[in-house]
């Protein structure tokens, strides 16, 4: 793969295989991942649920290329991880991948607008625009995007989050305890476009909580514990 070429579209957008990760050394080494296995089907909203320690956050580190693994394959479409350099992950993760996370991350000086494409922006790529007032129509920013970070709700800012991180058309989106500050109501409205972004959109999400309501509105839960995929569930549609 060169290192602007799009990961080849398949049914599966990421696959960790046998993914063992070590930290440590002796008799203090802990094994974060011990085997993990774990298939992210394309378009389709994933949570991964488990309790802290289990090793959810460092599998979802390994699968969006923030981290590299001792043992086993980590793929982003057909592209193999472990045979890119540092630098070629960064431009691949920066290409293809989105990112939510726990604290907004928007920058305090630009207005909603900005931060969104922010990304687009740095990578000297131009915002297609049409794309992005889908989004922001999706996420009910249309009245909010003159507004800095400072004049939004913490509900509003994650929105914002949300769709700086869609706006690039990534592969694959992943979000890490993405309401955990958000009240819950706020937290359920942010639940309910993830899952309309996989399912209307055709987003691949992939959601890492410890929360049983939010895994609810995922297409599958995968249970994670001791490093490695405890069971998977398939919800119904709501």
């Amino acid at each position: 793969m060169t290192l602007t070429e799009t990961p080849p579209r398949t049914d599966v957008a990421a696959l960790a295989r046998d993914v063992v990760k070590i930290y440590g050394r002796g008799d203090t080494a802990v094994r974060a991942l011990d085997g993990a296995t774990l298939s992210i089907p394309a378009g389709r909203f994933t949570a991964v649920m488990g309790p802290s320690g289990s090793g959810k956050s460092t599998l979802m580190h390994a699968l969006a290329g923030l981290d590299t693994v001792d043992e086993g394959q980590v793929l982003i479409g057909d592209t193999d991880l472990r045979r890119l350099s540092e630098r070629q992950r960064t431009l691949l993760r920066r290409e293809h991948v989105g990112f939510v996370f726990q604290s907004f991350n928007l920058l305090p000086t630009l207005t909603a607008a900005e931060n969104i494409v922010l990304p687009l922006t740095l990578a000297g790529r131009r915002a297609d625009q049409a794309w992005i007032d889908e989004i922001v129509a999706m996420l009910g920013l249309g009245d909010r995007l003159r507004h800095r970070p400072a004049e939004l709700s913490g509900g509003q800012q994650q929105r914002v989050a949300v769709a700086r991180a869609l706006a690039a058309r990534p592969r694959i989106v992943f979000a890490d305890e993405p309401t955990g500050n958000l009240d819950s109501r706020a937290g359920e409205a942010l639940l309910g476009f993830l899952r309309h972004a996989a399912r209307e959109l055709g987003q691949t999400i992939v959601m890492v909580t410890h929360d049983a309501n939010a895994a609810a509105y995922a297409d599958q839960v995968v249970h994670f514990a001791d490093g490695r995929v405890a069971g998977l569930t398939r919800n119904e549609e709501k």
